[in-house]
């Protein structure tokens, strides 16, 4: 998916209609609602698809699709983009709005939260402008009734004159008579009078006199009354949307025409202007919202949002909110550096039993050692180095993100971070997909799909892999401990001072993708940052079982199965490279020959240089290819404690400088090739593709000839 009308979900509407047409007999039932409502996990349990949800706008950027059967009827369920509102600010709400008005579904869902339901009624009143077939699925009334929060159903259906269902789905709580009310609109030809907003006098005359002329051209295609308002306020997008549904240019109908400026200037000189046309009708929605809410909902404790409240004064403020943020981060990292040890190391052990198996196989079966050779000690041993290295750490880092994700607590980090990227001229949501890019640099890249406008996407995706991914930490904390924290602690106190350490990095790694952000949108990716809502959801307590599940088959899984793609051709070059030999010498031997000089002037070595060369499959094997070159192995192989390491570095000449250059370089340097991978999908571009892998390359090349710079001219004094 690249940055194109079909990254930002333009052409979905349009290719779903097409595929969604193909079986007549099935009925197509639209999901719509505010984000962070529950809409998605509707549609998992629905469908039993596993559907990711998020809590900020934007997750959803393209529609899903599923299929559920009730009473012996198939009924196909469309998970639209989360929408504020049918006035759409967005590419994700333009798909909800086209959809909804123009793709004929059969029945719309409207998902509304429970505990916000007087904000998100106002998507439903514009839905029920569109369509009298809506069901409104009130979800989240279990944290309703922890808030204490009742809702008069039956009253809120009898002034919406439309079924109301109250559910809990991630409970599996009402899901039956949602169905059931879905069922009886879907194959109920009878026209339902639903509640239609009544607006200022002089609007409802405009509209009126425009209706009247409308009804006779596009007949029953189109609720009339709808396309009224919306010719009234007519934007550029809505207008092609609403031609390409009719078949032909509205506008050039000469009674149609005629009538808009007539009511516009009877409007104007009412003192109704045109920039004043969308408030006075927004003004009129929230209104009525306003109403209905408290017709039908009762607050026995209208200090239910106290707690969320007091917490927000801590995690949001200027004071406190990124202290926290760091703390926690350094916890979880903690966490992840002690947590991953013992089964990265049971891991390591089992899969390199299966290697020695493996080998024993082929002696069996006498193949040629050079076969042998390829596939067991190249290729899988490869592999198994990126299993036994990643997997661990992604198994913790995770489900403890996820967690953070489900809680509540990362559009805080949004928020707090929001204004640092406004000042960086990047878009606000790219902290979100920076924070993705700590556990995985390609799943950031995926995540930044959120973002709106397709200039700030292509700045949050070049920069992304200027934060450390897990693929980088086993580098980073084992040359820290060497030459850092190992000199003056252990135990204990070397991980924690490993751990403040690394933080650190993290910290200089989001200053320079602020820099470098900034440095984009006034050079190669010029323009104004946009603005985005960002809603900050109730604090909730996550659901365990979801969490792990979501985490290891959503994330870590799919981010194994790309690693696997570009790490077992390269297990087999690392071992050509190093086991065919030229003269006496391996062409591994050439290769850290050539690189020498230059890696001497920024502070490194040839070897050094060979082996992020080498690890571009997988960021995990750095250390190992050194080590394989430093020994003359022709195999990747590994150290049982990082005291022989620290020797065999020493020995080869590593100083202080040689460990700072290298952790700099670890810092910023091209992306794997997994994150490549997906950066040229998600682009389309080849070009952009380069630019991601040369950006971080040459400020990492640039940051290490300065240090190795200054420590020559220290070393003079």
């Amino acid at each position: 998916m690249g940055l194109t009308s079909k990254s930002t979900g333009l052409s979905v509407v349009s290719d779903e209609l097409i595929d969604l047409k193909f079986n007549i007999s099935e009925k197509i039932i639209a999901l719509a609602g505010n984000p962070n409502v529950g809409k998605s996990t509707v549609f998992n349990e629905l469908t039993g698809l596993n559907q990711h949800t998020g809590n900020w706008p934007g997750k959803t950027i393209a529609n899903a699709k599923g299929y559920y059967k009730y009473k012996d009827k198939t009924f196909t369920l469309v998970d639209i983009p989360g929408t504020y509102s049918l006035m759409a600010n967005s590419p994700e709400e333009e798909v909800a709005r086209d959809f909804i008005c123009f793709g004929n579904p059969d029945v719309t869902i409207v998902v509304v939260d429970a505990t916000c339901l007087e904000r998100n009624l106002n998507l439903v009143l514009q839905v029920l402008e569109v369509t009298s077939n809506v069901v409104v699925c009130v979800n989240l009334i279990d944290e309703a009734k922890k808030k204490k929060i009742e809702i008069d159903f039956d009253k809120l259906s009898n002034i919406l004159n439309c079924p109301v269902v109250g559910c809990s789905a991630r409970n599996k709580i009402g899901l039956d008579k949602l169905q059931e009310e879905v069922y009886k609109l879907a194959y109920n030809d009878k026209e339902n009078k639903t509640y239609k907003i009544k607006y200022c006098e002089e609007i409802e005359n405009s509209i009126e006199k425009v209706e009247d002329v409308l009804k006779n051209i596009v007949k029953d295609k189109i609720s009339s009354r709808f396309l009224a308002i919306k010719l009234l306020d007519l934007d550029d997008t809505l207008e092609k949307s609403i031609n390409n549904y009719l078949g032909f240019n509205i506008m050039d109908d000469i009674k149609v025409k005629n009538i808009l400026e007539e009511v516009k200037k009877e409007l104007d000189d009412n003192g109704i202007k045109p920039y004043l046309l969308r408030d006075k009708i927004v003004s009129e929605i929230i209104v009525n919202s306003e109403e209905i809410y408290k017709r039908c909902v009762t607050l026995k404790n209208e200090k239910y949002k106290d707690r969320d409240k007091r917490i927000d004064k801590i995690l949001t403020s200027k004071i406190t909110g990124i202290p926290i943020m760091i703390l926690l981060f350094a916890f979880i990292f903690w966490l992840t550096i002690t947590g991953a040890n013992y089964p990265s190391e049971v891991l390591s052990k089992f899969l390199f039993y299966i290697q020695d198996k493996l080998l024993e196989f082929f002696n069996f079966i006498h193949a040629p050692s050079f076969v042998s050779g390829i596939l067991v000690m190249g290729v899988y041993r490869t592999l198994a180095w990126v299993v036994s290295v990643m997997l661990p750490p992604m198994a913790i880092f995770f489900p403890l993100f996820t967690l953070l994700e489900d809680s509540g607590f990362l559009p805080r980090i949004a928020f707090n971070l929001d204004k640092f990227f406004k000042s960086a001229c990047a878009h606000g949501k790219q902290a979100l997909t920076m924070i993705m890019g700590v556990g995985c640099n390609a799943c950031g890249v995926i995540g930044c799909r959120i973002i709106d406008s397709p200039r700030e996407r292509l700045i949050a995706i070049l920069t992304n892999n200027f934060m450390p991914c897990n693929g980088r930490y086993p580098t980073l904390i084992a040359i820290i401990t060497m030459f850092i924290s190992g000199v003056y602690f252990t135990g204990t106190l070397s991980n924690i001072f490993s751990t403040i350490l690394l933080t650190l990095l993290i910290i200089l790694a989001v200053i320079m993708t602020l820099f470098v952000s900034k440095i984009l949108s006034k050079t190669l990716l010029k323009g104004m940052p946009s603005s985005f809502t960002l809603e900050l959801p109730p604090y909730r307590k996550p659901q365990i079982g979801k969490v792990l599940a979501r985490s290891i088959m959503d994330r870590t899984l799919f981010v194994l199965g790309r690693a696997f793609v570009v790490a077992a051709p390269a297990g087999l070059i690392i071992w050509l490279l190093s086991n065919v030999y030229i003269s006496g010498s391996s062409i591994l031997s050439y290769c850290t020959a050539f690189f020498d000089p230059f890696g001497k002037l920024i502070g490194l070595d040839g070897v050094i240089v060979m082996a992020f060369i080498l690890g571009f499959p997988a960021n995990e094997i750095v250390i190992p290819i050194i080590i394989m070159s430093y020994m003359a192995t022709g195999n990747l192989i590994d150290f049982d404690n990082l005291s022989a390491l620290k020797t065999l570095l020493i020995d080869n000449g590593w100083t202080l400088t040689t460990a700072i250059c290298t952790m700099v370089m670890c810092l910023f340097h091209f992306p794997c090739g997994t994150t490549c991978l997906t950066i040229k999908k998600e682009t389309g571009s080849l070009k952009w593709t380069i630019v991601s892998i040369l950006l971080p390359t040459v400020i990492g090349i640039s940051l290490c000839f300065i240090i190795a710079t200054i420590s020559r001219v220290i070393s003079l004094f």
